[in-house]
This record gives structure tokens, C-alpha cells and sequence, in this order.
């Protein structure tokens, strides 16, 4: 780090230490829309997945047709069932009729061209999601895991709250247009940090560049992927009311960028602004590290404590994303529900730290950075006339 970025650090530990925020906020990055930039597609949202700071955002929020990157939370779910025993890749389901003629070749929509009442291996099928974004293949697993695939969708919904999906909702495996269908981009790359981050080793298949089945050879959908621009997955998707969409990962020395893109008029289009996302992020931010791991970042107020206050750490480094040669308009504050009530934990979750520069954003959760008992009779005492006078004191 540059004097300009120390200089910086040492300003937020100042501010930090000075303010008694009351107002306790999600962990997650807040909205933030970076400058210099346009887009055409619709809806957008660019974000660093180690830090999770949000470089652009465009309508992030709003709720959109998923369209195929629905898969995304179909192959979240079943790979979370086979982390946990439940499903296995050897495991085969039958191709039912329903799955042959809604998702097959004489559907018109995307298929694995899998055939009537054949049986397929869940390591083939995950593939034919992946790569060939296989209808038919979506609703044989939803089949054979649930039974239905409308108690499959019940599964997507639970997982989709277990991740923090609070945008969307999910009405089939498929994305087959379905007005109870819905997401948000931010969600969406939500839901890409969640698959990279705890299925390292599934999230590969993403990354492949073709799969044959049934004697058809489908290349990988994925525009991304042939740039040249480190791009490593995910998916693509498209449907009249959707307009063309993609949510796609790449990595250029060591930073990962994980990209959403949706309503773009033309699959041209779609690559296109994407790419040029991706390449901006690459190119247009650097990383600064303002705390490490264990650095008592600021002191938090404690009611009825032996000590008045506590520190409060981060249980890893943090670091913020911001236009290069902008390091120097970074700015920081505690923001915690407080005083806190003693006792106090060592590693108790206190608050959050926000941190900013210019219209970027980002939370990171801080904790106790030790053990603080229960004052004496005369200590809650005082600290009770303090928080009384401080609750009339005209603000």
C-alpha cells in the first residue's frame, strides 16, 4: 500500500473510533453505482467476489424472468444434495414422458436430447444442465428428486432462503416463462458467490466447453468463455420477456469478477456488454487493505460493563475495492445496536463496519475482541444515568 492508502487507513481508524452509530444493518454490500460507465443492458450488477464490493449496479434490485439462469439454483440444489450424501453422481433417474415432450427435442426450447424412458446418471444430467441447459434434463432431476417438479421448486425456494435470495422466487427447474418466476440480478450474483464459494469443485463443469449426448455434440452457451478475459463460467438464458441474459465469472491475476447482465436485445449484445463490464472492473479498481485479521478496528460502548467499552475486530481482512488514485477518499464508521449490554463475549457479533469512497459501498461484520464481565452495583448504576440523560438530551 501506497502512503496515500496508509494515510487513508489511519483517517478511517480515527473516524471509526468516534462513532456511536445505533442503527444495526445487513452484512452485505450495500447498493452503490460506480461512475464512468453505461451500459445497455437492463438490469446489471458487476461485483469483486472476495471483498463482495459492488462496482456497478443498474435496476439490481428489480424483479426480472429468469429465463435458463434458473438452472443456476437447479444445479445449487442438487449439488448441495450430493455434499451432503443425500444424491449421488452415480445415482440414475428415468426419463419420463412429461420431462421427453415439455423439455425435449419437439419442445422448441433448449434440450439435452435425452431419450424416452432412457436412464441417465446425475453426473451426465448435471451436465446436460450445465453446458447444454437441458429442459428435458432439469425436469428429470426435479422428477426424481421430489417426485414433481413443483415440490422441486419448493426445494429451490428453501435453498434460495438459506442463501439470502430475498428478491426471488422460483416456480420450476426450468426458467420455462412462468409468472410466479422471478429474480434480481443481485441475486442472481449472490447465488453465483454462493456456488463458486461452496462448490468449488462442481463449479468447474461450468467451465466446460461442450458436451456430447445421445451422439449430439452442444457447445457450451457461454459467450464468455472464448474472450480470452480469464472467464471460467456460468450461464446464459433468454426468453422473449427476458431478453437475453448472463451471469458469468472471470479471474485476472488472482481478482474474480462476478458479472450480471440481463434485457439485452441480441445475444451479441448480451456478450458484448458483459465483456465490456468485466474488462472495466478489471481494469478501472484497485484493492486497498485497511485492516487485518485480529486488528481492533474501533471501540463500541458498553452499558452495565466493568469496562466502558470493547474493541472490535474482524475475524478476517478487510479490503475495499475503489477507483485507482482514489484511496484516499475512503471513509469508515462503526455501526452498531448500543450501547451493548454486559456481559460481552469474546467473539460476539457487535455491528458492522461501513465503509465507503464516493458512491461504493461495503459491510463487513466486526466481534468482540474480548471478554467484558458485568460491572459492580455502582458502575451499571452510573452507566444507567449516563444512557437516562443521554435519552432527553436534545438531538
Amino acid at each position: 500500500m501506497g502512503r496515500a492508502g496508509r494515510d487513508a487507513v489511519s483517517r478511517i481508524v480515527a473516524v471509526l473510533a468516534t462513532v456511536l452509530a445505533i442503527v444495526l444493518v445487513p452484512a452485505f454490500a450495500a447498493p452503490a453505482e460506480a461512475q464512468n460507465f453505461e451500459t445497455r443492458a437492463r438490469n446489471a450488477i458487476l461485483i469483486d467476489y472476495d471483498t463482495q464490493t459492488v462496482l456497478f449496479e443498474k435496476d439490481a434490485d428489480a424483479r426480472i424472468p429468469p429465463a435458463s439462469l434458473t438452472k443456476l439454483m437447479t444445479s445449487a440444489v442438487i449439488f448441495e444434495a450430493v455434499e451432503s450424501g443425500r444424491l449421488s453422481m452415480d445415482d440414475t433417474f428415468v426419463v419420463s414422458e412429461n420431462a421427453w415432450r415439455t423439455g425435449g427435442a419437439n419442445s422448441g426450447g433448449s434440450t439435452m436430447f435425452a431419450k424416452l424412458n432412457s436412464e441417465i446418471k446425475v453426473s451426465d444430467l448435471i451436465r446436460g444442465i450445465v453446458v447444454q441447459s437441458g429442459n428435458d434434463a432439469c425436469i428429470v432431476v426435479a422428477e426424481g428428486m421430489a417426485g414433481t417438479e413443483a415440490t422441486f421448486a419448493n426445494l429451490m425456494n428453501e435453498e434460495a432462503r438459506k442463501i439470502g435470495l430475498t428478491g426471488s422466487h422460483f416456480a420450476n427447474s426450468t426458467g420455462l416463462p412462468d409468472p410466479n418466476d422471478y429474480v434480481t440480478a443481485r441475486d442472481l450474483a449472490k447465488l453465483a458467490s454462493y456456488i463458486i464459494k461452496t462448490f468449488p469443485e462442481y463449479y468447474k463443469i461450468y467451465g466446460e466447453p461442450e458436451f456430447t449426448w445421445n451422439k449430439i455434440r452442444q457447445r457450451n452457451r457461454n459467450p464468455l468463455l472464448g474472450m480470452n478475459i480469464g472467464a471460467d463460467g456460468m450461464k446464459t438464458g433468454f426468453t422473449d420477456e427476458a431478453g437475453y441474459n448472463l451471469v458469468g465469472s472471470a479471474v485476472q491475476n488472482g481478482q474474480r469478477l462476478i458479472v450480471v447482465v440481463n434485457g439485452a436485445k441480441s445475444d451479441k449484445e448480451r456478450a458484448e456488454e458483459a465483456r465490456k463490464l468485466l474488462e472495466w472492473g478489471f481494469r478501472a479498481f484497485e484493492k486497498v487493505n485497511l485492516f487485518i485479521q485480529g486488528q481492533v478496528i474501533a471501540d463500541a460502548r458498553v452499558f452495565g460493563g466493568a469496562e466502558g467499552s470493547v474493541g472490535v475486530v474482524s475475524k478476517g481482512p478487510v479490503d475495499f475495492f475503489v477507483p485507482r488514485g482514489s484511496s484516499d477518499q475512503i471513509k469508515g464508521e462503526l455501526v452498531y445496536q448500543g450501547p451493548v449490554v454486559a456481559p460481552v463475549e469474546a467473539g460476539q457479533e457487535v455491528g458492522v463496519v461501513r465503509i465507503s469512497a464516493g458512491t461504493l459501498t461495503k459491510e463487513a461484520p466486526v466481534y468482540a475482541a474480548a471478554d467484558v464481565g458485568k460491572g459492580t452495583m455502582s458502575q451499571r448504576a452510573l452507566d444507567g444515568i449516563r444512557e437516562l440523560m443521554f435519552s432527553w438530551w436534545p438531538g
